[in-house]
C-alpha cells in the first residue's frame, strides 16, 4: 500500500487491546513490585485504559481476565467501559492457578478436576454474554515433569473433549481462541506447545476455532511471520498476544527486542488482508510491565505496533511483487528495507493531529497529571495484581 491518504486511513482505523492485567502490579517468579496508583478494581483498571486510549486513539478495547478481573455485575462493567469510550474484548480464563491444576487442568488425569476447570471455562462463556464480548481465549499450563508421568495421547483426548465442550457452548458472534506455548511452566511435555498443535485442535472443532499467536512463546530464531502467514491464508488467525522477549518468555513492551521481527509480521499482515475488520485479527498487548511504570509502558507499547504497521503498509507492493517475479533476491529484500529504515513517526504525528489527539501521546500522558492524581487519590484497599 503507498497511496499515503490510505495509508493514514488504515492507521486511524488500527485497533489495539490493552490486557487489563497490565495496568496492575507484576513481576517475576521471584518478586512482583508494587507501583503507587495501581488500580484496586477492574473499575480503575478501565480508567487507566481510557487513559491510554485518550493519548493514542487506538486502544478502544479492553481484555478481561477471570477470576482477576471478577465483578458482581458484568453488564455493568460493560456499561462503566462504554461510557468511557471503551468496550471489553476477551475474556481471559485461568486453570492455572489453583491447587488442583498441579498436574493439570483440562488434561489432568483426575475426572474431577477436568470437571472444575471445564466449568470455568463455560462460566467464561457466561460472562462474554454479558459484557458482549466476541473472544474466549485460553492458554493452559498444562503439561509433565518427567517422562512416563502421563499419557500424552490421553492427553491430547482429554484436551479435544473439553475444547469441544466449550465449543458447543459458544453463542452467535463469538470464538474460542486458543493460544500455545513451548514451555513452562511445564518443563518435559506441553499440552499445547505450539502453533500446530492449536491449529490442528482449532480445525477439528469448526469455524468459531481459532489461533492465538503470543510473539514471546516461540523457540528462539522461529520464523514467527511464516506461523501468521500461514493462519491467515487458513483463515485461522484469530489474534495476537504482543510481547517481546530476549530469551524466554519475557513478556517486555512489544517491539523492545527486535523490532524488525514485529515489522515483518505486521507485513504478512497487512499484505495478507489482515489488518481489515472482516479479518477479526484481535491485536492484544500481553505484557508484564514490572520496573517500568503502567500506563506509559502500554502507550509506548500501542505506539510500537503503529510504527511497524506503518512501516508495513508503506512498502512499495508493486515494486515487491515485480522483483519476486523477476527472481531479483537483492531487490525485493531493498524494498522491505527502504520501508522498515522509513521514519514514520512524523506520518503518526499527522495522523494524530488529523484525529485531534495530541502528536506526542507520552507526553501528553504525562502533562494529564493522571498520575500524580491516581498516587494520591488511590490510597488504601488491595492493588491488582497477579493473583488479585
Amino acid at each position: 500500500m503507498s497511496d499515503l491518504s490510505a495509508v493514514k486511513a488504515a492507521l486511524k482505523s488500527q485497533q489495539i487491546e490493552t490486557p487489563s492485567w497490565a495496568y496492575g502490579n507484576s513481576g517475576t517468579r521471584f518478586k512482583v513490585f508494587t507501583q503507587a496508583g495501581v488500580p484496586r478494581d477492574p473499575y480503575e483498571k478501565l480508567d487507566d485504559a481510557a487513559r491510554v486510549h485518550a493519548a493514542t486513539g487506538a486502544a478502544p478495547v479492553v481484555a478481561l481476565h477471570i477470576p482477576w478481573d471478577r465483578v458482581d455485575d458484568y453488564a455493568a462493567l460493560a456499561r462503566y467501559a462504554e461510557e468511557r469510550g471503551l468496550r471489553l474484548g476477551a475474556i481471559n480464563s485461568n486453570v492455572f492457578q489453583d491447587d488442583d491444576y498441579k498436574l493439570g487442568s483440562v488434561t489432568n488425569p483426575d475426572p474431577r478436576v477436568r470437571r472444575k476447570a471445564v466449568a470455568h471455562l463455560l462460566e467464561c462463556v457466561d460472562i462474554m454474554d454479558a459484557t458482549g464480548s466476541r473472544d474466549l481465549k485460553l492458554w493452559f499450563s498444562d503439561g509433565t515433569n518427567y517422562p512416563g508421568q502421563d499419557d500424552v495421547v490421553a492427553r491430547q483426548d482429554r484436551l479435544a473433549e473439553a475444547l469441544a465442550e466449550v465449543y458447543g457452548r459458544l453463542g452467535e458472534g463469538q470464538r474460542m481462541l486458543l493460544e500455545y506455548k513451548l514451555f513452562e511452566p511445564a518443563f518435559y511435555t506441553t499440552d499445547v506447545p505450539d502453533w500446530g498443535t492449536a491449529y490442528a485442535h482449532c480445525l477439528r472443532l469448526g469455524d468459531k476455532a481459532q489461533v492465538v499467536v503470543d510473539t514471546g512463546h516461540h523457540a528462539p530464531g522461529t520464523n514467527i511471520e511464516f506461523i501468521v502467514a500461514f493462519l491467515l491464508r487458513e483463515q485461522k488467525l484469530g489474534g495476537f498476544d504482543f510481547n517481546s522477549r530476549f530469551y524466554a518468555d519475557d513478556d517486555l513492551m512489544v517491539g523492545a527486542a527486535d523490532p524488525f521481527q514485529l515489522f515483518r509480521i505486521m507485513h504478512e499482515v497487512a499484505k495478507n488482508g489482515g489488518l481489515a475488520p472482516e479479518a477479526g485479527v484481535a491485536f492484544m498487548l500481553d505484557q508484564c510491565h514490572n520496573i517500568e511504570a503502567k500506563i506509559p509502558a502500554i502507550i509506548r507499547s500501542v505506539m510500537n505496533v503503529q510504527e511497524a504497521t506503518a512501516k508495513a503498509l508503506l512498502i512499495d507492493a508493486q515494486a515487491l511483487a515485480s522483483a519476486q517475479r523477476s527472481g531479483d533476491v537483492l531487490e525485493a529484500n531493498a524494498v522491505l528495507m527502504d520501508a522498515f529504515n522509513t521514519d514514520v513517526r512524523p506520518l503518526l504525528r499527522e495522523v494524530r493531529e488529523e484525529l485531534g489527539i495530541d502528536p506526542d501521546p507520552v507526553a501528553a500522558h504525562r502533562a494529564s497529571g493522571w498520575q500524580e492524581r491516581i498516587a494520591a487519590e488511590r490510597v488504601g484497599g488491595t492493588q491488582a495484581g497477579w493473583g488479585a
